[in-house]
């Protein structure tokens, strides 16, 4: 999960593509829609395409003779799935040619102070993702600095490569996000920020304060108007 460490000094538009994880989540995707995604994810050469669990197969099929990964969306939004569900998700979105697990957490084991249980479900997802690297999805705003901090330590212990955040305020709030959660998850674990109007001054500032991807439905527009 981790990206290569770029200073804010420079970065070539192709070192850019590879920290970009070109994403499309919507419940009316087409497949029309993920083949152009697909294409796109080829011809600019970023990280991965980010879909849901339904649209892996046919995003490994299309991408199975590039570099591009294929990350599996799953529980997402919500993250309340019960646990053997999103056991099972992972080992379907394995099998259909995933090579990054992206799970939404369940925020309500944090506001129940239920660690334990997160703890174990993270654990099932890491066990059955059979050495996939598995990221922790969450929306930020939805928890406090404490809860934030939980789901952090949580998702180390777990055996995950790293975290996603999903940002609705700002760079400068991602920018803050990442500091708090830098104590709790060490300069060697992913963190991936979720925000789609992002100038390129911005994703370097993020960079700097610890972001090593960046979740994009408008990955090919952003990266062509550079």
């Amino acid at each position: 999960m981790n990206a290569p460490n770029p200073t804010s000094t420079s970065l070539a538009r192709k070192e850019l593509a590879r920290l970009i994880d070109h994403t499309l989540r919507r419940s009316e995707t087409t497949t029309e829609e993920i083949k152009q995604l697909c294409a796109e994810a080829r011809e600019h050469g970023f990280f991965s395409v980010c879909v849901s669990g339904s649209r892996v197969a046919q995003a490994a099929a299309q991408l199975e003779d590039s570099d591009v990964k294929v990350t599996a969306a799953l529980s997402f939004p919500l993250g309340n799935a019960d646990t053997d569900v999103k056991r099972y998700e992972t080992e379907v979105a394995i099998d259909h040619g995933a090579h990054v697990i992206e799970v939404a957490v369940n925020i309500a084991f944090l506001k129940d102070g239920n660690d334990a249980a997160l703890l174990r479900e993270l654990r099932d997802v890491v066990e059955a993702s059979d050495e996939r690297p598995v990221s922790v999805w969450f929306d930020l705003e939805l928890l406090r600095p404490d809860e934030t901090a939980r789901l952090c330590q949580a998702a180390v212990e777990s055996g995950a490569k790293g975290v996603s955040l999903a940002v609705h305020a700002g760079a400068t709030a991602s920018v803050n996000a990442l500091k708090m959660i830098g104590p709790f998850i060490g300069p060697n674990f992913g963190a991936k920020i979720e925000y789609e109007t992002m100038t390129r001054d911005e994703v370097l500032r993020l960079l700097d304060a610890g972001a090593t991807r960046f979740g994009m439905r408008n990955g090919a527009q952003w990266l062509a108007g550079l």
